[in-house]
């Protein structure tokens, strides 16, 4: 007779295989057609909050799996959030501004010089708006729940009102100001950057040593033949020389050479006069750089202008001369040390990056990489270049062009550091909370050293700078007129101040002493969209009432020196405080071996590909299972790994729900009528929750994934699901035994579903969908309430015992492996086995009746006696072949006189 038929075997729906590149789609579109974000939100309201702020990507192209981890992250935090009772509305955000978009239309074939300002601006906002909706569909597809109906984007009215709001009270306070300084300048954008638009690659620049001829000595110097030698990696700035800068307190040498008598930094001689190749050394003077001070040299390319000598702290030995050519228009230091000689602000470069008229006709017009050329061909010509070699050193790029950029003294506007510097190192260090303990330190330093912050942009995709010049060129700060401009905004969008005049902008009626004549001129550069998104706080926590500060801010780690660097500027200077309580980061995505992704290299992972190939869920146990606060690595074979372990969940709750094909919640045996093998279950299960809640809490995602992994794998699959089998499908259908276990796997399986919910969303609302047992379900898995521990007495007296029980375990399964690797048995069902329990291990006697079944074996003999038994840590175990006969149904072994017309009792009972 076939058996076959008459065993339970799981039945359900829920597919071995996924096909989850083609079911996700079908739930993202049922989330969007039933409101599952707003609804999973409204479940919470009323309860605490968790303000999570988005940091806005850059909205053009499409998203990379490096913002996919951004966004698969915040995601996973948010259903956490909201799974532990948290009311946690989402704002996605967009940053919609800046010169990209300005290049991409450009490069669409608008073109630019054609139309009017605020027209080009229109089409910078459709075609930002359009990206925004490509990114959103993106975000939509990995699964993530955000109120993408009411997204924020930096070009939204409302958020460009606030941010005039808040730009105008830092004017106010004083923090805000116009000034001529060295900037990053990029002319290959033809604007002023930021700090965080700036990035680093190493390039070959021609270093120089070049003589100046002393004019004035000041009386110390005898002879027309002396020289101060200096040294420069920038030879174009050489024509804006105005000063050569010495150290105050280091003893600098004139020192007689076969090219003249040569002032260097005394300790320098030795390896310069190498460098340089001189044979003739003789050390004619010493002096101090202050004695020094004040004496005039002849410019060696322009002989009728002087480079004055002076004194500045900021000179070292670490290289050059001791002898610092210093250009007051191109460099901090200079600027600074200029400035406090009185020497004026000389720039005769460009915003193209091109050599101006005053360089003379030689030079004129020249690009400043031309000119490095040009110049030291001209120094050589006129005998003043000692020597010339090249070096290859790290040097500032646009971070959008990838081309080199220049220090360059500008007309800009500046948010003041200074005076704010101490709050902000305040907020660094005792009240914000860094996850990632190294983040600290980076932003800590990265304030401390950071200059004014250059807020204007000499572009045209952006806010306008609110800002009004009289007649007498005096800027306008009132905040009558600040909030007039943050009005209009908030009607009309800032694309006004490009459609309106001056009259048409400024409150009605306005006067202002310095324009008695009633001409006002407005601000034509825009701010840097770092200060956009930098006060996002006040933009959309403030104007949608979510609160300030927000509970966390997560970003890459190059933030740190970005959004929340910016952010935290701009939120303390507005509000008094940092706008985040918590701050946590995640690293770079790099190929599988650990290099950095890039088009040229052709190593770039596109998740769009990912998704369409593995499903978006496989993505996201990716995103949960790496240490993404450092860099993490994504390959095929890594895709392949975690498809594995995806594999692995998702047959173990096929099994759970297979196995409860014909079970209720009406027949869920009550926790303290399970056999203790079934409340040791529930127990280890109650353990399993409270590592994943400690694991979530603290955002260790891995831990969570890995939790899990571990209890299916080593508990749950190999241990209590392998052996129930043969009640679940044996015994009768209503069994007490069997709805027993049966209690465990529905405890089991609902719980599971909601853990693995805020990773595996689209599985575990497939698994919800396949859910029958109870009479009532919410309509989403997002929906449920969150598990709870179950109440198990004597819980830790039963997991002590089962612990010990396992270890047994281990040590019988050791005894049956060499009895199956010598050929004896082909399965364990026909061992028998016999064991003497040392001391320590003898309470498990109790469980003598069930070891049978534990083990999977015909027989189970405990003895006294330790003769020919092998030890082990637990026991002394003895396994051998059962010699008896096979239930064909069941297929465990009997002793030939207890079977019952061919079958054991059990299956003989069940067969009625």
């Amino acid at each position: 007779m076939d058996y076959k038929n008459t065993l339970l075997m799981p039945k359900t729906d829920f597919e071995m295989r996924g096909k989850l590149p083609t079911k996700e789609p079908k739930y993202v579109q049922r989330w969007q057609d039933t409101n599952m974000y707003e609804k999973v939100v409204k479940m919470n309201e009323g309860k605490e909050h968790f303000v999570f702020h988005d940091g806005p990507p850059y909205a053009n192209g499409n998203m990379h799996v490096g913002h996919m981890l951004n966004k698969i992250i915040k995601d996973i935090i948010l259903r956490h959030k909201g799974m532990e009772g948290y009311y946690v509305p989402y704002i996605p955000g967009w940053d919609t501004h800046g010169l990209p978009i300005e290049n991409a239309i450009q490069k669409l074939g608008v073109d630019r010089k054609s139309m009017s300002t605020a027209a080009f601006r229109e089409k910078c906002y459709e075609y930002a708006l359009k990206q925004v909706e490509k990114q959103m569909e993106q975000c939509y597809r990995v699964g993530t729940f955000a109120d993408y109906k009411h997204p924020y984007l930096t070009l939204n009215k409302e958020f460009e009102a606030r941010q005039v709001e808040v730009f105008g009270k830092m004017a106010l306070d004083g923090l805000i100001f116009k000034g001529l300084k060295p900037v990053y300048w990029s002319p290959s954008s033809e604007s002023a950057l930021a700090e965080a638009e700036v990035e680093y690659h190493d390039v070959k620049s021609p270093t120089i040593y070049v003589k100046f001829k002393v004019k004035d000595s000041k009386g110390l110097l005898e002879g027309d033949d002396n020289y101060f030698v200096i040294w420069t990696t920038t030879p174009w700035t050489i024509p804006a020389n105005l000063a050569i800068c010495l150290n105050p307190d280091y003893t600098y040498a004139l020192v007689k050479s076969e090219k003249g008598n040569l002032i260097v930094l005394e300790e320098l001689v030795d390896s310069l006069w190498e460098t340089f190749k001189l044979e003739e050394k003789e050390v004619l003077k010493t002096f101090t750089g202050k004695e020094l001070e004040y004496m005039t040299c002849v410019h060696p390319l322009y002989p009728e202008r002087e480079s004055l000598v002076i004194n500045g702290d900021h000179v070292t030995t670490e290289s050059g001369t001791g002898c610092v050519h210093t250009a007051s228009g191109f460099g901090e230091d200079d600027f600074n040390i200029c400035k406090k000689y009185n020497l004026p602000v000389y720039v005769n470069v460009d915003e193209h990056g091109r050599m101006m008229e005053d360089c003379g006709e030689w030079l004129a017009g020249q690009y400043v990489d031309d000119a490095n050329k040009t110049v030291t061909m001209k120094l050589d010509e006129l005998g003043m270049l000692l020597n010339l070699t090249f070096i290859t050193h790290s040097y500032p790029h646009d971070w959008r062009t990838k081309k080199p950029i220049i220090f360059r003294a500008t007309d800009q506007w500046f948010c003041s550091i200074d005076k704010i510097r101490d709050k902000l190192l305040d907020e660094i260090d005792n009240k914000v909370e860094w996850l990632n303990e190294w983040g600290q330190v980076r932003i800590h330093n990265m304030i401390r050293d950071r200059q004014d912050w250059c807020i204007s942009r000499q572009r045209t995709w952006g806010v306008p700078i609110p800002i009004f010049y009289c007649e007498d060129g005096t800027p306008i700060m009132e905040k009558e007129v600040f909030d007039h401009i943050s009005e209009l905004f908030r009607e009309y969008g800032s694309n006004v101040w490009f459609e309106r005049d001056e009259k048409d902008l400024l409150p009605e009626g306005y006067t202002n002493e310095h324009s008695p004549n009633g001409i006002f001129k407005k601000e034509k550069d825009i701010m840097d969209v770092w200060f956009d998104s930098g006060s996002s706080h006040t933009g959309v926590l403030i104007e949608r009432g979510l609160g300030y500060p927000a509970d966390l801010y997560f970003e890459g780690s190059d933030q740190y020196r970005g959004w929340f660097n910016s952010s935290l500027i701009v939120g303390t200077a507005a509000h008094g405080q940092a706008p985040y309580k918590t701050v946590l980061s995640h690293g770079f995505v790099l190929d599988g071996k650990g290099n950095k992704m890039s088009k040229s290299l052709g190593n770039t992972v596109d998740p769009v590909k990912v998704v369409n190939q593995y499903g978006a869920d496989i993505l996201r146990l990716w995103a949960a299972s790496v240490d993404y606060q450092s860099d993490v690595r994504i390959s095929k074979e890594i895709m392949k790994g975690i498809s594995d372990n995806y594999r692995k969940i998702r047959n173990t709750m096929r099994f759970l729900l297979g196995n409860l094909n014909d079970f209720t919640s009406a027949d869920v045996v009550a926790i303290k009528d399970l056999e203790e093998v079934d409340q040791f279950m529930l127990a280890k299960l109650n353990e399993l929750m409270k590592d994943y809640k400690v694991a979530m809490d603290h955002y260790n995602f891995a831990d969570a994934v890995q939790s899990i992994t571990n209890y299916f794998t080593n508990l749950l699959s190999s241990y209590y699901m392998d052996f129930t089998k043969d009640v679940l499908y044996c015994n009768k259908f209503n069994d007490t035994r069997r709805r027993q276990i049966q209690t465990v796997l529905y405890h089991h399986a609902k719980t599971m579903m909601k853990l693995i919910s805020p990773i595996l969303v689209f599985t575990a609302e497939e698994l919800h969908d396949h859910w029958n047992c109870d009479d009532h379900k919410e309509e989403s898995i997002f929906l449920e309430a969150a598990p709870t521990l179950f109440e198990v007495e004597n819980e830790e007296a039963i997991v002590e015992k089962f612990t010990r029980f396992l270890a047994l375990r281990d040590d019988v399964m050791k005894a049956l492996e060499t009895l199956r690797a010598d050929k004896i048995i082909k399965s364990n069902m026909e061992a028998k086995v016999t064991i003497a329990l040392k001391d320590e291990y003898k309470e498990l006697v109790s469980l003598q009746d069930s070891m049978k079944q534990f083990f999977i074996v015909a027989r189970v003999v405990l003895t006294a006696d330790t003769e020919g038994l092998d030890e082990y840590e637990t026991s002394f175990v003895k396994a051998e072949k059962f010699a008896g006969t096979q239930c064909p149904r069941c297929w465990n072994y009997y002793e030939e006189d207890e079977l019952v017309d061919g079958l054991c009792p059990r299956c003989a009972e069940a067969m009625k």
